[in-house]
């Protein structure tokens, strides 16, 4: 009860701060809607009307967050990739803002944990980052490798797209906690069962039966994360081999129909 009533006070400030992004000012021009359906194959699937939809919330995303290359220049192309990465998982979610990132910073390559870009690997042979979701200085910021989010929608059948995988950790942190367990995406009656198919699915992870990303296994979070661009990536796939997943991602996005 403790959990849940923490949870209902999180949704309730949440709830309340909307509105606090200013409207787009335009709507997206015919380019931005053809670079869209020329890569993002989750916007080129949906019907009319949904479309346009997605295309409202994708010029409120750019409205309201900054996107910054560093050491290297930004495009149209890169923001609607951005834009597109923050707007799949939460489409069923009309009002859905984020409020907790105020600038999304692209990078050249990898960067390692001093926020630098190097051969891809850090001194022990660890490879390096390729997005994060900031915390201290860093808090209102994501930092993305701008070649893998452009491989993310480029390669849409791999299960992996690190720019959803970030706007997932995000989600996850809007109850006031990053644990794997998004309670403003998922009833209560749901937060028992789902931790349980997360360490069920974790071990199969560590025992090398599961076609599901191994970074998946590092904890709660990064599962959480990684089953989310599965789950939006292939979702055929992923329904086939992971239906009790499936249906429980179904239920936390209202992907249903």
């Amino acid at each position: 009860m403790i959990v849940f009533a923490g949870a209902m006070i999180w949704l309730f400030r949440y709830l309340g701060t909307l509105g606090q992004w200013r409207a787009p000012k335009n709507n997206l021009s015919n380019k931005a809607k053809l670079i869209l359906n020329s890569k993002v194959s989750f916007y080129r699937a949906l019907p009319v009307e949904e479309k346009k939809f997605f295309e409202f919330k994708v010029s409120e995303f750019l409205e309201n967050v900054k996107i910054s290359g560093i050491n290297i220049s930004v495009n149209e192309a890169d923001g609607l990739l951005v834009a597109a990465s923050a707007i799949i998982p939460i489409f069923r979610f009309p009002d859905w803002q984020y409020l907790n990132v105020k600038e999304v910073l692209l990078y050249p390559d990898s960067f390692n944990e001093d926020f630098q870009t190097d051969d891809g690997r850090d001194a022990s042979g660890i490879p390096d980052n390729i997005g994060m979701v900031g915390d201290g200085p860093l808090n209102d910021k994501m930092i993305l490798s701008k070649p893998d989010l452009h491989w993310g929608f480029a390669n849409e059948w791999d299960g992996t797209n690190v720019g959803i995988h970030e706007f997932v950790h995000l989600i996850d942190k809007s109850d006031g906690s990053v644990d794997g367990v998004p309670k403003l995406f998922l009833e209560k009656k749901y937060i028992i069962p789902w931790v349980g198919l997360i360490h069920k699915n974790m071990e199969e992870i560590f025992k090398g039966r599961s076609d599901i990303n191994p970074y998946g296994s590092k904890d709660k979070t990064e599962f959480f994360a990684v089953v989310s661009e599965y789950f939006f990536e292939n979702p055929e796939k992923f329904k086939a081999k992971h239906p009790e997943l499936y249906e429980m991602l179904e239920n936390m996005f209202r992907t249903k129909r």
